[in-house]
């Protein structure tokens, strides 16, 4: 395993347990009321399109990049597709079925910010399927590129995805969490999958 992407797992997988402490330690609703601060009307819209990174529509580019210059890499890509799914949405409609988001589980909405024009969803909250995505691409990134600054990158680029869907409230800390253990999953899989059956 390249050393950048398990420099990647250990960051990711301290801040997925920080979440998990700080959302146990302050009650879930708590540990959101506290992170979903009003940053301004510059912020709104930044994160507004920033949740764009963890949208499943970002695979598009991600796969066609990968398939153009990284041919070779075409079984991690749709692993990480597949798998990073797969536990998302069972997780969601089976595993975790029903479980309230914000917007629901808080019935006084002044208590928390939300931003104008985006639709806030209800209901199936854990794990954040954008945080998955988000940080399932930052790994592969960190499998592919042999430079120190991806991790840089890459993480930031996640985080803010992961962040926006607090920040929109979407969801609650403790689902980013869990999107990050799911995408920590679907890359050792992933990665399993193409040193057994790609040509690297």
């Amino acid at each position: 395993m390249p050393k950048n992407l398990q420099t990647a797992l250990l960051i990711t997988l301290l801040l997925s347990a920080s979440l998990f402490v700080f959302s146990a330690w302050y009650g879930k609703e708590n540990a959101f009321l506290l992170l979903n601060a009003n940053l301004g009307p510059i912020a709104d819209q930044v994160f507004r399109y920033c949740t764009y990174f963890g949208d499943g529509i970002i695979w598009v580019p991600v796969t066609l990049l990968i398939l153009s210059f990284r041919r070779q890499y075409w079984i991690l890509a749709f692993a990480c597709i597949i798998i990073s799914t797969l536990i998302a949405q069972l997780s969601k409609n089976i595993f975790f079925k029903g479980l309230p988001r914000p917007s629901l589980a808080i019935t006084d909405s002044s208590l928390f910010h939300h931003v104008a024009g985006v639709e806030l969803h209800t209901m199936n909250s854990f794990p954040s399927g954008h945080t998955t995505t988000a940080f399932t691409i930052f790994f592969m990134a960190c499998f592919l590129i042999d430079k120190k600054w991806i991790v840089f990158a890459g993480f930031l680029y996640a985080l803010v995805a992961a962040y926006s869907r607090v920040y929109l409230a979407q969801h609650f800390p403790l689902d980013l969490a869990g999107g990050m253990l799911s995408a920590i999953i679907t890359i050792i899989c992933s990665v399993s999958l193409q040193n057994k059956w790609g040509k690297i």
